[in-house]
């Protein structure tokens, strides 16, 4: 699926076609999106110690970019796919924009499990839109139209997962790319492997990864696809004296676990097993997909002229038997993992570099995916623009500029009232959380408890220390509150007589936590 265009978009952007930029005034922006990448699935450690995970992963391509920019210790993502990917797209917290699960390939299908206890909102599973009028979907001015207006060249190669088929965001080019490699409504590809026609099988339409039939011919990995035909289309566009913008948004890591031969036979020689060995493949493979593009970008002599945000759209999977070993130690020190609202579910790898940036740099602010939109923003020099909906997301520039600078007072929200899977198991889905400096607390709806974490001494979750600071819980909480009614969030309800869940300043007064103190 590789097309050229433009969208109109009736009441939301009024676009024109106005001075050509060449990339002596603007920089380019890559984005390089990995698809359910752990905070340690790296050689590159994102904590103040190595592991055992940073010692068994090969990511020297990883380890170039962080020596060419700054590391942020304490990024954040949203718990699943596609509330992270409208955030980034719209600036929107997941509580506003009501994405708050995955989207169906399916229109007007939501993708909640079934459950004993709760119900959730109807939240808007038609995704992201750029027209009014579909029912159950966000309208908002989109990061692609912004940068088109700004001038920019719009690339969106690999995953989507915007909307179902049948919405107009379900294909890129109507968000405001001008070029479309392979993103449809899926959320992961039928296979990465080339002698299945990146299919599940012969009739797989609604998973399979079109538009690649050559790279198919040449049996190449889906990984090495995607990479080759983003750089053949930056090839084929570097004289059109524009900036350009590459949303490298990769399948890999989601499952399926194909083999990657190239890499695969390394880390069976390591003795992990087959499964491990495969999703260890996967990550070398996406690697090597960033070191490609930086070649690149060096062979050009534009690296200079370029920045390139590394990240990952939530936690590492760690539910078996998906992943090999025991469930949730896939992420440690960090708790469980994807679909969860404990560290190991929401805590990734991001990397930026790029002008102006300090080289082997760290960072420990903590931020979140909602503050990429203004910093791309501010990346293509617009600090002024018009939107529909209201940006959350603050620039994470002054952090950039300066590794030292941190702001305590900064408040992020996840908000997950929604069901991801079969797995009951406390942490998994059912929550919402908010971090303010070190504190963080979590509301799980289906347990109707709050738990207080302290990450500067207890990264690992392990500790709840709401019964004795009552009083941080309960400032936690009534913030928490004022975040999700600001937002117009939208709560579960219990099955049993269809009454909303209680809000966590509610919650936090049937608690009775000073009878505890």
């Amino acid at each position: 699926m590789r097309k050229i265009g433009f969208v109109l978009v009736f009441g939301l952007v009024l676009f024109g076609f106005g001075p050509t930029f060449s990339q002596e005034n603007k920089k380019n922006i890559i984005v390089f999106l990995v698809d359910d990448m752990g905070w340690q699935d790296t050689s590159v450690p994102f904590w103040d110690k190595r592991t055992a995970f940073n010692d068994l992963y090969r990511t020297p391509n990883m380890e170039r970019l962080a020596k060419r920019g700054m590391k942020f210790s304490n990024a954040y993502a949203n718990p699943v796919c596609t509330p992270t990917r409208v955030s980034l797209a719209t600036g929107m917290n997941e509580a506003r924009h009501r994405i708050t699960n995955w989207t169906n390939v399916k229109k007007d299908t939501p993708t909640d499990y079934p459950d004993s206890l709760l119900s959730p909102p109807n939240w808007n599973h038609n995704g992201l839109s750029t027209v009014p009028g579909i029912a159950n979907s966000v309208v908002a001015t989109p990061l692609p139209m912004l940068l088109k207006q700004a001038g920019y060249f719009n690339i969106h190669c690999g995953k989507a997962h915007f909307s179902p088929y049948g919405t107009p965001a379900s294909n890129p080019i109507n968000i405001g790319f001008d070029v479309n490699i392979a993103g449809s409504a899926a959320g992961h590809p039928g296979s990465f492997l080339a002698k299945d026609s990146y299919r599940s099988n012969p009739n797989d339409t609604l998973w399979a990864v079109r538009g690649l039939d050559k790279y198919i011919a040449q049996g190449l990995n889906l990984t090495e696809a995607l990479t080759r035909e983003a750089i053949a289309t930056l090839e084929a566009n570097k004289n059109n004296g524009k900036p350009f913008f590459l949303h490298m948004s990769h399948y890999a890591v989601h499952i399926p676990l194909s083999k990657d031969d190239r890499f695969y036979q390394y880390y069976i020689d390591k003795g992990v097993s087959d499964t491990e060995a495969r999703y260890a493949a996967l990550v070398e493979g996406m690697d090597k997909s960033l070191g490609d593009l930086m070649d690149y970008l060096d062979k050009e002599g534009i690296a200079d002229d370029t920045y390139i945000l590394f990240l990952s759209d939530n936690g590492g999977l760690s539910l078996t038997p998906q992943r090999g070993g025991i469930a949730h130690t896939q992420n440690l020190p960090l708790r469980q993992g994807k679909g969860s609202l404990y560290e190991g579910g929401i805590r990734i790898p991001m990397l930026v570099a790029g002008p102006g940036i300090a080289p082997s740099s760290t960072t420990k602010q903590y931020v979140g995916i909602d503050d990429i939109f203004p910093t791309l923003m501010e990346f293509a020099g617009q600090k002024k623009y018009k939107t529909i909906q209201t940006v959350d997301g603050k620039s994470m520039v002054p952090f950039l500029k300066d590794a030292n600078k941190m702001d305590s007072e900064k408040v992020l929200l996840w908000h997950y009232p929604n069901n991801w899977t079969t797995v009951n198991l406390k942490g998994i889905s059912w929550g919402t959380a908010l971090r303010k400096g070190n504190w963080k607390l979590i509301y799980f709806h289906k347990y109707q408890t709050l738990e207080l974490y302290d990450l500067n001494n207890d990264i690992g979750e392990e500790k709840d220390l709401a019964a004795k600071y009552p009083e941080k819980v309960k400032e936690l909480a009534d913030l928490m509150t004022k975040e999700l009614k600001s937002k117009n969030a939208l709560m579960p309800s219990f099955k049993k007589d269809g009454k909303q869940v209680p809000w966590p300043d509610e919650q936090y007064k049937l608690m009775n936590f000073s009878a505890t103190k």
